[in-house]
């Protein structure tokens, strides 16, 4: 009987342990995407504000290169850096993309940009919380989502000469869905991840810049289609 319950006992615990490891991975990996957007929101605001149009306009091209660059270093090496540099990188990204971003607030209206952002907000908690509780593997969804982005890009590149404003409008809507399903697919990954008990620091920063970048994508594609221009 004592066999028995020390059995029970031992289960229990275990099952909490694990339960207490993913939500110390979950919260780490959201908290860093948080951490990175409140850092890009207070760099495009203080850029927005203080800096001239004109010196962030010839900022742009070396700031998108730094990010591209960044993204690629990251992703490749997160795992392998130290755990501060890891951090580090990510939250220089942060900065880079909190620079390019800080054009928005010259081309919407200030309420506009924040309406929006809530929207994003709201939509990014229902669809992480679809990917955490959801039993339905969400890997075909991420796989076609990733198809379409791919879709979009060469699109957006082709747009640049066609300056088709009904093919822009398509592609924010595309852009939208996309988004709104990677955010479900992203997080269900992460619990996977979590599960097989790879959850190095490292990790939590590619999942927090995976998370970020969907944020981003989904806020820069609802503002095209809602936004208020000035």
């Amino acid at each position: 009987m004592d066999y028995e319950n020390g059995g029970s006992r031992g289960m229990v615990n275990s099952s909490i342990g694990a339960a207490f490891q993913e939500i110390s991975f979950i919260n780490k990996v959201f908290g860093l995407m948080t951490l990175g957007l409140l850092v890009t929101a207070f760099t495009a605001g203080y850029f927005a504000t203080h800096v001239p149009p004109q010196t962030i306009v010839s900022l742009w091209l070396p700031v998108v290169i730094a990010e591209f660059v960044l993204v690629l270093v990251l992703s490749a090496l997160a795992m392998k850096m130290p755990p501060f540099l890891a951090l580090v990188s990510f939250i220089g990204y942060a900065v880079l993309n909190g620079i390019t971003l800080s054009s928005v607030f010259f081309a919407y209206q200030l309420g506009s940009v924040g309406r929006i952002f809530f929207i994003t907000a709201g939509t990014f908690g229902c669809m992480a919380l679809i990917g955490a509780t959801t039993k339905k593997d969400l890997t075909g969804l991420g796989s076609l989502c990733g198809m379409v982005l791919l879709g979009i890009i060469i699109a957006s590149l082709v747009n640049i000469f066609l300056k088709s404003t009904g093919l822009e409008f398509a592609m924010s809507i595309l852009g939208v869905l996309v988004f709104v399903g990677l955010i479900a697919y992203d997080t269900q990954k992460l619990k996977q991840i979590n599960a097989a008990g790879f959850n190095h620091t490292g990790m939590a920063v590619l999942g927090a810049l995976s998370l970020y970048l969907d944020f981003i994508n989904l806020f820069l594609y609802l503002l095209r289609l809602f936004g208020r221009r000035k």
